[in-house]
């Protein structure tokens, strides 16, 4: 089961997503879409259409979607080759144009395998304390769909304490509430956009983003309940921030890699 599906309509290029508070973040008078349900749900149209996995995806952020939206998906495939497909899906509401996925998707096989980035020792999810939140929120937006407990880092009131981080990086253990969602590129593309979450704990203070963009890209998939977000904010500048974000199985295999720039906001 995922936690993001668009609904398919008489065209097979094109999905249909409500906009609910449970895909949103932001104030419970002014919420909006979450970016990554927004690449969630771009990837799980393009996946049905192409009927292959996603290699790598980038979105980009163009206007918000409230809640009561229904967004248009619609799928194009300008190359289908023999094991790629390159594809992209535009999400209008009405006539304005809320965000894009690019992606490329297959697989090659009879490929090596091999994995260099090596998960940080973290300790259990179940010894780490649960997330903290510092912002006004409903308790059933896109957070309340996850337990998220802090492996390393500030959060909550904790990161307006001692000043700015040496590293940058803030490290999270996540998972759905509902045990019976899989971890899917789906679900990774939802929480592969919990990195703006990390830019208060690196500023050491209460900070936050809306993002501009956020590209990801899957190595192996491996079953596994809990997620490890590794979270590395490397730079602030001009008002805006930049990182990337690691996400690991348990045992510490590679899932996918995501970065992603940020407007940022000093709350």
């Amino acid at each position: 089961m995922s936690l993001i599906l668009p609904l398919p309509t008489d065209d097979p290029l094109r999905f249909r997503l409500d906009v609910t508070p449970q895909l949103c973040v932001g104030h419970p008078d002014s919420q909006f879409l979450f970016g990554g349900a927004g690449m969630a749900s771009g990837l799980a149209a393009i996946e049905a259409a192409t009927g292959r996995q996603t290699v790598w995806a980038a979105a980009q952020y163009l206007s918000y979607a409230r809640p009561g939206t229904t967004l248009d998906l619609d799928v194009v495939v300008p190359v289908s080759g023999k094991y790629t497909s390159q594809a992209r899906v535009t999400a209008r509401a009405g006539d304005t144009e809320i965000f894009t996925v690019n992606a490329a998707l297959g697989a090659r096989p009879d490929a090596p395998e091999a994995q260099w980035a090596a998960m940080p020792d973290v300790p259990r999810p179940e010894d780490c304390p649960a997330m903290e939140y510092n912002w006004i929120r409903r308790a059933d937006d896109i957070n309340g769909s996850f337990h998220q407990r802090v492996a390393a880092g500030r959060f909550g009131v904790a990161r307006r304490e001692g000043g700015p981080s040496p590293d940058g990086i803030a490290r999270l253990w996540c998972a759905p509430v509902d045990a019976s969602v899989t971890v899917d590129r789906i679900l990774l593309g939802i929480i592969g956009d919990f990195l703006p979450s990390g830019i208060g704990n690196a500023l050491g203070t209460n900070a936050g983003g809306n993002s501009l963009d956020n590209t990801i890209r899957f190595a192996r998939l491996v079953p596994t309940r809990w997620v490890l977000a590794d979270i590395r904010i490397h730079a602030t500048a001009q008002g805006f921030a930049h990182g990337r974000v690691h996400l690991f199985a348990e045992d510490g295999t590679l899932l996918a890699t995501a970065s992603q720039s940020v407007i940022l906001r000093i709350h």
